[in-house]
């Protein structure tokens, strides 16, 4: 995930570490791994696109080894382990926190590369009760204006757990045009938390060959949409978030501070995982 400089964090952060309390597959696409433990009180949920690096253990590693830098220094840190010893590090969003019970969700997008499972996806697909897990809180990207009332909300499967939750989160008046691409139809979510005024338009690929954020950025460019947006939020593969809001500028006038967009992965240059 490449964050924007427009991400608010938070002036304080912790290396925290927790643990799998189990773990769901959703879909063909999609496991929730849920984490809890001792230390989820220092990881203070924020916006509704919260996200975080999350470090879990490489094939073989009996233990997780974090970084005890909670600054930006952490990654110089990191990279001076010896492989043998460093974690992976992923960057992901809370698709629910629940304090009171203790616990934090995850929704893991599972991709297949041409070696295999992605380190992301075969973690999430073993993952384990007892499993060690470590977060750190990078904060969050979508800041509508307080009058953006109509909103669009884009983004492919590495940004649908942020999509939903921003969902979850928004007000009972909100007017939404959302617009998910999932890989498959298999992975669409009926009944999915919205406020009555938002629109959801499912975008399944159901073709291997046919590059992610593709159909959703086609979407978008022929929607007709009931009124222009005051608001945009998009994200997900690099050429879906650049290509929707260049046509949102050039096309539908938008002006870009209205707009939030991240590219989150790049397509041949790595998984969503």
């Amino acid at each position: 995930m490449s964050l924007l400089p427009s991400v608010r964090r938070p002036r304080e952060r912790a290396m925290v570490t927790l643990e799998v309390l189990r773990a769901e597959r959703l879909s063909p696409s999609f496991v929730r791994v849920t984490l809890g433990g001792a230390e989820l009180g220092r990881f203070r949920p924020s916006g509704p696109d919260q996200a975080f690096r999350m470090f879990f253990r490489r094939q073989g590693q009996r233990r997780l080894t974090m970084p005890t830098f909670a600054n930006e220094a952490w990654m110089a840190q990191l990279i001076m382990q010896p492989v043998s010893r460093r974690p992976w590090v992923r960057m992901y969003t809370v698709r629910a926190i629940r304090p009171q019970l203790g616990e934090l969700d995850v929704e893991i997008a599972l991709h297949e590369g041409e070696h295999g499972p992605s380190p992301a996806t075969a973690w999430a697909l073993s993952a384990a009760p007892g499993d060690p897990v470590g977060v750190f809180d990078e904060g969050y990207t979508f800041r509508p204006a307080p009058t953006a009332r109509r909103q669009l909300l884009v983004g492919d499967e590495s940004a649908l757990p942020a999509v939903l939750a921003v969902l979850d989160h928004a007000s009972p008046d909100l007017r939404a045009d959302v617009f998910l691409e999932v890989p498959t139809e298999a992975d669409i979510r009926p009944g999915i938390h919205r406020p009555e005024g938002a629109v959801v338009h499912w975008l399944p690929r159901d073709d291997p060959a046919l590059r992610p954020g593709a159909r959703a950025l086609e979407a978008v460019r022929g929607a007709e949409l009931p009124a222009p947006p005051d608001y945009a939020w998009v994200a997900g593969e690099s050429a879906l978030a650049t290509g929707v809001r260049r046509h949102l500028v050039n096309d539908r006038r938008l002006p870009k501070s209205a707009i939030t967009f991240t590219g989150y992965w790049r397509h041949g240059h790595g998984s969503p995982g």
